[in-house]
């Protein structure tokens, strides 16, 4: 039985991007997945890099807007900022929730290469917790 798996973050441009990615690569077929924003803001550059730079390609992903048919096509709706957790509308009945509270890497500063660190360190973060969630999900 597939799940469905749906990421909302406020702007749909890294965390949750990233984490679509991941759960469509690593998790064997056993999920069906989507991400969604409050306010999208198109996908960022540098988490599609960054993503490469792993072997996953989510260049064809796309920036979309939360809708009602999201919700209600998702099994389990994971917030992945506080933005995102304080405005998500009211879930149908019986679909589950998780919040994993992930700094936005959008927001680094420095150079070039110290903002590409941060946002290697978000994939990576991510992908364990793709990683857990499958275990969870699929003992």
């Amino acid at each position: 039985m597939t799940t469905n798996v749906l990421f909302v973050c406020s702007g749909n441009s890294c965390r949750s991007q990233m984490a679509e990615g991941w759960l469509r690569t690593l998790g064997g077929g056993r999920f069906a997945v989507k991400s969604a924003g409050i306010s999208p803001q198109g996908q960022n550059p540098r988490a599609i890099a960054v993503m490469a730079e792993s072997g996953v390609d989510i260049s064809g992903q796309a920036s979309k807007e939360l809708t009602d048919l999201d919700l209600q096509w998702a099994d389990l709706v994971i917030t992945v900022c506080g933005e995102a957790e304080e405005t998500c509308p009211l879930l149908p009945p019986g679909t589950r929730k998780e919040h994993w509270p992930l700094p936005d890497p959008a927001k680094a500063s420095g150079t070039n290469e110290e903002i590409l660190v941060v946002f290697r360190a978000s994939r990576d973060d991510i992908r364990w917790r793709i990683t857990d969630l499958i275990a969870r999900l699929n003992p």
